[in-house]
């Protein structure tokens, strides 16, 4: 073939949509990752103030007298673990939030990309349709004037 080479003229475009597209997956790869450790967070506030209240029984439970002092300092203790695991779901609610956010621009960015490949896909074959044309078109001549050689 003697046509040109293919040349999209959108390639620059194109290849920074690209790295978009694989930067917003990195964002989104991270913000998952600090959402699932949110959770493992809330999970041990949990057991932790869950723990608290079975020591909180068994401690009332025994015999004998608990001072108020111990009471009012077991007490501070939950309101302190409770207080933790209220930040750390609101903490889940913002990673939730991002992880959203992120996926939302990840789509976009997917979205932008994946149309400038069909362009250039679209592109690629009007240029190798026309190639191609223009190739049967040279063959085409040759053959008529090979033919009109022989016969005179």
């Amino acid at each position: 073939m003697t046509g040109s080479a293919f040349r999209f003229r959108l390639e620059r475009v194109r290849a920074v949509r690209e790295r978009t597209e694989k930067l917003a997956k990195q964002d989104l790869a991270q913000a998952i990752s600090r959402r699932a450790s949110t959770e493992e967070e809330l999970r041990a506030t949990e057991a932790n103030i869950a723990q608290a209240h079975v020591e909180q029984r068994s401690v009332a439970a025994e015999p004998g007298t608990i001072s108020a002092g111990e009471l009012q300092v077991r007490q501070s203790f939950l309101e302190r673990i409770e207080a933790q695991r209220n930040g750390h779901a609101r903490d889940l609610a913002q990673r939730e939030a991002e992880v959203a956010e992120s996926d939302a621009k990840l789509t976009a960015a997917a979205s932008e990309h994946e149309m400038l490949n069909r362009l250039r896909e679209r592109h690629r074959g009007e240029h190798d349709r026309e190639a191609a044309r223009v190739e049967r078109n040279s063959l085409d001549e040759i053959a008529s004037s090979r033919f009109g050689r022989s016969s005179a």
